[in-house]
């Protein structure tokens, strides 16, 4: 399973220091995902999400986490086991999608 590590401030905004550590704090889970490391940093700087991901479904670059758009950052540890049925159904309302990955299902069918 992939290695996740989140942060979120309610009162100030995480300074350069603090983000370095919530990095480190992702390198030492690197074994659980050894394939790719990125993060999500808030433009408010009060979210942080890190992600080392271990690729399974999807081995391309576009299933790297997190996975951002204009309203939405996700990251995700885990596997849904009906993702292609939720896919063939969100593709019949006239979603496309970039990956093969659950994670943008899941994301797709949020945003429905």
């Amino acid at each position: 399973m992939c290695g996740i590590f989140g942060a979120v401030s309610f009162h100030r905004p995480f300074s350069d220091v603090e983000v370095s550590e919530f990095l480190d704090a992702v390198d030492m889970v690197h074994y659980r995902g050894p394939d790719n490391r990125d993060f999500f940093l808030s433009g408010d700087r009060k979210v942080f999400l890190g992600h080392r991901r271990l690729s399974i479904i999807d081995l391309s670059s576009e299933g790297n986490q997190p996975l951002i758009t204009e309203d939405m950052a996700i990251i995700y540890n885990g596997e849904i086991f009906n993702y292609l049925e939720l896919r063939k159904e969100l593709e019949n309302l006239g979603v496309s999608f970039k990956s093969d990955t659950d994670t943008e299902v899941i994301h797709m069918e949020y945003q429905q």
